[in-house]
């Protein structure tokens, strides 16, 4: 079976977008995708849209224009934008299609993300006791994990630092200014041990993927970035996710993330070892640092001196969120697991410019992850 191609992407400044609607991001971000492919709305046989508070991905039709195109609508919490690709590329392997899209956008209001309990089939008390607040279920995933694992307040700093060293040369990225590290250790707790700098914020923002048959590609003379891998898992039994508050009492480690990655290494004939550049979930700096474990490139323990040492900067063994990751760009639902890929192409391409990661890298990873413990893997290489 011949590979899928991404042979298009286009975005939309994410952050906040005062008189532009979530749609209107979108199929800005679509018309930019299309003349990176070098094609147009009417040869786009299918697409997958993903929004979680912004409308019917399917309604931007009357701006793109009434093709009759066939749109289905994804949502899958903040794994949305990772299922709509994976969905896109498995419509392309089926031989069904030959050229399609993946797209993504979101505008939400200003604030703490509003999830209900009866949403994730949890009891009321569980939204009463403050745990559908998700910046204190974060806090406390992350201090079990430090304490079982030897990592210290100083790593989720530097995973911080480096969102925000990096974000300056993302002309996408919402907050573009280098933060040092004594500023956001001495920061306001939001939730401890969580200063504000540690968290994204819902955001604004859209991406657009043109994916494409190899055959298609190589008629448009396109770049063959290749989608080698894409996989979405569920949790597993007694895994410790978001909004799916259990513990495996035997001490299992079994997570959505490690079934996906697995997957996805296997599918693409690689492992972690190979890959070049990743973009890792960091809705919060320590989900970064436990999402580098559960993809597989390190042990849970190691994220320490890995940081210490700058392994994860874009000069480093495995550069990580090369655009400031969602603590940078904040978190459009529906956008934010396309920009992770749309920031792989760029890397790809050679055309990260400040943020570009030097070797001229043939691999990249992303990994997103969302509510109630749901992870969608992708692997490029050109």
């Amino acid at each position: 079976m011949s590979d899928v191609c991404i042979v298009g992407i286009g975005i939309h400044r994410f952050g906040r977008t005062d008189g532009l609607s979530g749609i209107e991001q979108g199929a800005f971000a679509v018309r930019r995708a299309l003349a990176d492919a070098g094609v147009a709305w009417g040869d786009i046989q299918f697409a997958y849209g993903s929004s979680d508070a912004a409308g019917n991905p399917d309604t931007m039709v009357e701006q793109l224009g009434f093709t009759g195109v066939q749109f289905i609508n994804v949502r899958n919490g903040c794994a949305a934008g990772g299922s709509a690709l994976f969905s896109a590329q498995m419509a392309i392997k089926s031989g069904e299609f030959d050229l399609g899209l993946a797209v993504g956008f979101d505008k939400h209001p200003r604030g703490a993300f509003n999830a209900l309990p009866a949403e994730y089939n949890l009891p009321e008390w569980y939204g009463e006791a403050g745990y559908m607040i998700t910046t204190q279920f974060f806090a406390n995933k992350i201090t079990r994990y430090m304490h079982l694992h030897g990592i210290s307040p100083l790593s989720l700093g530097r995973v911080a630092e480096k969102a925000y060293r990096n974000a300056v040369h993302a002309p996408h990225a919402w907050r573009r200014q280098p933060v040092p590290l004594a500023d956001i250790m001495a920061a306001p707790l939001v939730s401890d041990p969580y200063t504000k700098y540690m968290f994204c914020s819902p955001a604004e923002g859209g991406v657009a993927l043109i994916l494409a048959s190899e055959k298609k590609a190589r008629a448009l003379g396109a770049p063959l970035v290749r989608l080698k891998a894409a996989t979405m898992r569920t949790r597993p039994p007694g895994s410790f996710e978001v909004f799916a508050p259990s513990v495996d009492s035997g001490g299992g480690v079994a997570s959505a993330t490690r079934l996906a990655a697995a997957a996805a290494f296997a599918q693409a004939g690689i492992g972690p070892e190979d890959i070049a550049v990743a973009q890792l979930q960091d809705t919060e700096a320590g989900a970064e640092i436990m999402h580098m474990a559960e993809n597989g490139f390190c042990r849970d323990g190691e994220q320490e001196q890995w940081l210490a040492e700058g392994r994860t900067a874009i000069s480093g063994r495995l550069p990580v969120n090369t655009d400031g990751g969602c603590l940078a760009c904040g978190e459009p639902i529906g956008a934010s697991g396309l920009r992770q890929v749309y920031e792989n192409v760029v890397q790809l391409r050679g055309g990260g410019g400040g943020r570009q990661v030097p070797g001229s890298p043939t691999t990249a990873y992303s990994h997103v992850y969302g509510a109630p413990g749901v992870s969608a893997v992708t692997i490029l290489e050109r």
